[in-house]
């Protein structure tokens, strides 16, 4: 099972929560992003439909696959400024 962590940060101004290398939008205050980040982190763990996805990889290709919507992972939110 995959594990996500979303992680508070300072960014572009005001706060965000960055999964991986990518970025939610930006938040005024801490709690704001702090606050965003649980509600998408709780959402991210609910199963949906099983269903076709098509994705294109780093290099540019383009891949089609079949997406278990019961295949959910396991997500965390991470505060190192503890506010």
């Amino acid at each position: 099972m995959a594990k996500l962590t979303y992680k508070i940060v300072e960014h572009d101004g005001g706060w965000a929560y960055k999964v991986g290398d990518t970025y939610s939008e930006t938040f005024p205050t801490h709690a704001d992003a702090l606050r965003a980040a649980q509600i998408a982190s709780s959402e991210q763990q609910i199963a949906g439909a099983t269903d076709g996805i098509e994705y294109e990889d780093a290099q540019g290709n383009w891949h089609e696959e079949l997406a278990d919507g019961r295949d959910r992972p396991q997500t965390e939110v991470s505060d190192d400024e503890g506010r």
